[in-house]
């Protein structure tokens, strides 16, 4: 399936990828996949909870991205794979896998989907959201108590250890490998209509 159309969304925790991405969901259904970098996250069943909660998950390390990289060039073959699933609430990969198969369009998402060349290369469309630091935290705070039952002092805990330095470090430098830069995710309507524009063109 050489007529596979990868595109990638890059971006700072909280910027709006997962809008953006949903979106691109919402418009065309089932002729799109979505492939999460989070998913790829390493296991740690060896650790106790307590440990898993000191691991940085802002760094490239953090990212099992060689599975990912042979799981994408599987897809752009046109075949199934079978996705790793992580769990935040516990901090670790679960047993189960999600059945992830080709589509005309195929979505990866992820804050450092661009750190690594390799795995940058893979993409036919590089989208980097880009957002203030203030609206992020802002963000991540409301989605990780509600969605991933953490405290206002855990989140932001995080926020200044890791989540900060790291984009500061591994996140923003990316920025360079973008094909479209997008200010405020998904909430951005004119960087829409000129991404589905794109989508439309490749898709006739």
């Amino acid at each position: 399936m050489s007529d596979i159309l990868m595109i990638g969304i890059a971006g700072g925790s909280g910027s709006g990828k997962t809008t953006l991405t949903k979106n691109l969901v919402n418009h065309y259904g089932d002729q799109i996949a979505v492939v999460h970098h989070d998913n790829y996250y390493y296991s740690h069943h060896d650790m106790t909870y307590e440990e898993r909660c000191q691991i940085n998950y802002d760094h490239p390390d953090a990212f099992e991205t060689r599975l990912m990289i042979e799981q994408l060039n599987i897809l752009k073959q046109g075949r199934s794979v079978e996705c790793p699933v992580y769990n935040y609430a516990i901090h670790d990969r679960v047993e189960e896998t999600v059945t992830i198969r080709p589509k005309p369009i195929i979505l990866v998402e992820g804050i450092l989907i661009f750190a690594e060349k390799e795995l940058a290369d893979l993409m036919d469309i590089k989208i980097f959201v880009d957002t203030d630091a203030d609206i992020r935290l802002a963000r991540r705070i409301v989605r990780d108590i509600r969605d991933r039952g953490r405290t206002v002092e855990s989140v932001i805990e995080q926020w200044r250890t890791t989540v900060k330095p790291m984009y500061e470090t591994f996140v923003e430098p990316t920025k360079k490998r973008a094909d479209i830069i997008v200010p405020e995710g998904g909430k951005n309507a004119v960087a829409l209509e000129m991404i589905l524009g794109r989508i439309e063109r490749h898709l006739k």
